[in-house]
């Protein structure tokens, strides 16, 4: 993963060889979904924030104000500039 920090994605691969290795008739952990989905969830994130960030950049050279993109994300307009403007150029 790219924009996952190494320790974090180290983590993640040794859960999914725990996970993997687990003897069911031994093991205490029966079902181990929930914390596959966290991991998926995780995984997920870094990219989800790029796109959310290349989306905003795109709607800045759009011409749209700032107001206008805090309206899209649900948030007051100081709340997008200083989650975003330092981040994209718009």
């Amino acid at each position: 993963m790219r924009h996952i920090g190494e320790e974090t994605e180290h983590a993640m691969a040794r859960f999914e060889q725990l996970a993997d290795g687990l003897d069911r008739d031994v093991a205490k952990v029966l079902v181990t979904d929930d914390l596959r989905d966290v991991t998926e969830a995780a995984k997920a994130v870094p990219d989800d924030e790029a796109r959310l960030r290349e989306s905003v950049e795109l709607t800045g050279t759009h011409g749209r104000s700032w107001n206008q993109i805090a309206v899209a994300l649900g948030v007051s307009p100081q709340a997008a500039r200083q989650r975003s403007a330092d981040k994209v150029r718009t």
